[in-house]
């Protein structure tokens, strides 16, 4: 039996990354809706995922650390699927779904540049790694209140900001003069 006289598969497509255009602010909600279709009318073949991109960043609330998710893409999911089979009902179910506005092709989904899906997949992977990033930085010269360590309550302006090590150079007025003391970012508060 020679290679002529082997059965041919059907090669399993490749799938490809779609841009669905969303109601912004509710990219997480329809997330969970997309996935609970996909579910459902069990498409999990060939819809494989569904990402809202985003990142990882932190606030500093009342001297405490507190870590939440932006979106990358505000009004935008991206859904990893077979392009032959991401056409008509399945499109448009899921672009039937409450604060879905339409994919990228509108009824013809058009699928991602490779180039471009990994772009953004690239920033969703390194957000993820990086750990995460002050939302609102320290600026040099803005008023900060001091909220632990000996000189808790008092009230100062940063002088210099060092985002690697997380630490702040703060002139705070002691019996009248400016004092130089080093923070770090959790031992302070912006002043609003």
């Amino acid at each position: 039996m020679d290679q002529t006289d082997k059965p041919t598969l059907p090669m399993a497509e490749e799938k490809k990354w779609f841009s669905l255009r969303v109601i912004s602010g509710k990219e997480r909600k329809i997330k969970e809706r997309i996935e609970l279709e996909v579910q459902r009318s069990g498409w999990k073949e060939f819809v494989t995922q569904v990402l809202v991109p985003s990142e990882k960043v932190y606030k500093i609330r009342n001297g405490k650390k507190v870590i939440l998710e932006r979106n990358i893409l505000p009004g935008y999911i991206l859904i990893e699927a077979d392009p032959n089979k991401l056409k008509g009902d399945v499109a448009q179910t899921i672009a039937n779904i409450p604060n879905v506005i339409h994919f990228l092709g509108k009824n013809d989904p058009i699928p991602m540049q490779q180039a471009e899906a990994n772009r953004m997949l690239g920033k969703v992977d390194e957000s993820q790694d990086i750990g995460e990033a002050l939302i609102e930085p320290f600026i040099v010269g803005e008023t900060v209140k001091i909220v632990d360590g000996p000189f808790n309550e008092f009230v100062g302006d940063i002088q210099e900001v060092n985002e690697e090590k997380k630490k702040l150079k703060v002139i705070v007025k002691i019996f009248g003069r400016g004092t130089e003391v080093e923070l770090n970012f959790m031992q302070v508060e912006k002043q609003n």
